[in-house]
């Protein structure tokens, strides 16, 4: 079945069953791997993107869920060539350790600071809840989230 969606702001035409997971019409279909696989239960958040601006687990999310809705992944976020303020204070802060789950977690804060530019730690601790992350660098992401909040405000 052909289904149409707009990724990253363009256009796309996938023929795929209406329930195949987002996950998969993105890697796979697409080409977009930067949304990454880790359990396919909606319980990791390794494949996190923005749907309308909110994140959702994409291995959760129906292909047919996402017609007619803004899907953004982590390729998605670079504007005119420009890193998003969160991809820059994560390389700015060594965020990353291994960086598997970290398209997640970089999409999770993304979506939390399009909303509170200056979340509090609570704020942060639930928007982020649920992105595991194998490595443990829980503290260094936070601080990434904090920097890239002083990033936005001086825009």
């Amino acid at each position: 079945m052909n289904i149409s969606l707009t990724i990253n702001g363009s256009p796309y035409t996938v023929d795929v069953e209406p329930e195949t997971p987002l996950l998969w019409v993105l890697r796979d279909n697409v080409g977009l791997t930067g949304t990454k696989f880790g359990c396919g239960i909606s319980q990791c958040g390794a494949c996190t993107v923005h749907l309308d601006g909110q994140a959702v687990r994409s291995c959760a999310i129906p292909v047919a869920g996402a017609v007619g809705r803004r899907i953004t992944t982590i390729e998605g976020l670079v504007e005119n060539g420009k890193r998003h303020p969160v991809q820059a204070a994560w390389i700015e802060m060594g965020v990353p350790q291994c960086g598997y789950c970290q398209s997640g977690q970089i999409m999770a804060a993304a979506a939390l600071l399009s909303k509170r530019r200056n979340p509090t730690d609570q704020e942060i601790d639930a928007a982020m809840s649920g992105i595991l992350c194998r490595c443990g660098t829980y503290l260094r992401i936070k601080q990434g989230i904090r920097r890239a909040a002083t990033l936005m405000q001086a825009e």
